[in-house]
């Protein structure tokens, strides 16, 4: 009888005082609202400090790199925060301007450049012969790349930086700074909140916490190295085919391709279609190419990128990807994948030995 009297205890609070309990549901809800408010006017600030963190996760890796070549944690700390800051300051200056260039040029000559496709003896033929999805095709990607919304998201929208170009770059600013501070106190911000953690089961937390983080920031540098090499690629064969404005499609491919398995079929199809615009023997040719790199993204750099990064079946990519990108945009879609890779490693750290002691 001794074990019931806490249910009893319970019932009888929601019997003798139910103006009190009602009281006090009632407060816990508007807690709730309270805080969802301040959250969703803090959205920018809350994912400028998520940015950072993922930022520093995805250059730690370097830094324990150059630790085993000999540096010392202090040292390969300040080499990669001046690595970091030289390839943003090079980015601004050197990559920005053509780009923007290149992108307002697309914008207007996309008109120009579907007119001359259509004029073209080959269009009606392959449209006839498809029944009219070609002009459905082409009519979908001229909408969507004439779309300034687009070039927002991937230039900076996805990243909730405002719609002014004054919000963005301040915006952009402190994410900068922010990602060095959090690089250079990443050790001590990790053990400030290990101390939070009950003592008796510190060692255990902290070991998978610094695993995830491990994994994790593996995940994301080997994905970035994986863009940009697509991104590099995609770039030269667009120039070697003489595909104009190749530098913002290349842009845009780095983007798209850090989400993985779905990404590099993604700027494939786009690049085929742009292609096209030039010649059919342009986009036969960059479509051949593409196909190829695929392969050998997928069996040659891929497993050689990532190491020993968790890996992350294709369907929960699929998954993340679809719920990230409707939560947060392009934004959401990369961040979702390494978020779902560190949920994986608990549930086989922890869920499924739990389980088979059971």
């Amino acid at each position: 009888m001794r074990r019931r009297e806490p249910q009893e205890s319970k019932s009888s609070f929601f019997a003798n005082h139910p103006l009190r309990w009602g009281f006090i549901v009632t407060l816990g809800a508007l807690l709730a609202i309270l805080l969802g408010i301040v959250v969703s006017n803090l959205q920018s600030v809350l994912l400028s400090v998520f940015i950072a963190a993922f930022v520093a996760l995805g250059l730690d890796p370097l830094i324990r790199w150059f630790e085993r070549r000999g540096l010392k944690r202090g040292m390969a700390i300040v080499v990669v925060i001046l690595l970091f800051v030289g390839v943003v300051v090079a980015i601004i200056w050197v990559l920005v301007p053509p780009v923007v260039e290149q992108a307002v040029g697309l914008v207007k000559n996309i008109p120009t450049m579907v007119k001359n496709a259509q004029d073209a003896g080959w269009y009606d033929q392959v449209n006839d012969a498809t029944n009219g999805v070609l002009a459905t095709v082409v009519k979908s990607v001229e909408d969507a790349l004439s779309d300034p919304n687009l070039w927002a998201t991937v230039g900076g929208g996805a990243l909730a930086f405002g719609a002014s170009v004054i919000g963005a770059v301040s915006t952009g600013f402190f994410v900068f700074v922010l990602s060095i501070y959090f690089i250079a106190t990443l050790d001590s911000t990790k053990q400030a909140c290990y101390t939070l953690i009950r003592k008796s089961n510190r060692a255990q937390i902290s070991d998978l916490a610094e695993r995830i983080m491990l994994s994790v920031g593996k995940y994301l540098s080997g994905m970035v190295i994986l863009a940009f090499m697509n991104a590099t690629y995609s770039t030269i064969l667009l120039v070697l085919v003489g595909v104009p404005y190749a530098l913002i499609i290349g842009v845009v491919a780095f983007f798209v391709t850090l989400i993985p398995l779905i990404g590099t079929v993604l700027t494939t199809i786009l690049m085929t279609i742009i292609s096209l615009f030039v010649s059919p023997t342009a986009g036969l040719i960059v479509l051949i190419f593409m196909l190829v790199y695929m392969q050998v993204e997928a069996y040659i750099l891929t497993p050689k990128v990532m190491g020993k990064a968790v890996q992350v079946p294709g369907t929960i990519v699929l998954i993340s990807a679809l719920a990230g990108g409707t939560l947060l945009g392009l934004l959401g879609a990369l961040v979702a994948i390494p978020i779902s890779a560190g949920i994986l490693l608990i549930i086989r750290e922890i869920v499924i030995p739990k389980q088979a002691r059971l």
